[in-house]
């Protein structure tokens, strides 16, 4: 499939596909007019790197889980190495919600005589 279809396929711009395919995630061919052309399983792998994405991590993360980018990321364990990811980056969200939550309450407290 052409990087079009792709696109439509999974919900992606045709230029987060280019940018996938340079991060390595994803791959295609030539065609003879020097079209992309994906392989019809590309759609389920782009669909779980969008799905890793959507989760919080980044395009770095998913590289640790490019061997079962191609099938159900649910249906067996995660590896240890992609559970570390994971947690990693939830310690990370973490951190950014605990900075931005003081940064509220002090802007709070800084306004609160001024509140009508």
């Amino acid at each position: 499939m052409r990087i079009g279809e792709l696109a439509a396929a999974t919900g992606a711009t045709a230029r987060a596909l280019r940018h996938y395919e340079q991060a390595g995630l994803i791959s295609s061919g030539r065609a003879a007019n020097g079209y992309r052309v994906y392989a019809a399983g590309a759609a389920v792998r782009v669909r779980n790197i969008r799905a890793l994405l959507a989760a919080g991590l980044t395009l770095d993360d998913v590289q640790v889980f490019l061997p079962c980018l191609d099938g159900d990321l649910t249906s067996g364990p995660p590896s240890g190495q992609a559970l570390a990811v994971a947690r990693e980056r939830l310690a990370v969200l973490d951190r950014r919600i605990a900075a931005q939550t003081a940064l509220r309450d002090r802007l709070a407290a800084t306004l609160a005589p001024y509140r009508s």
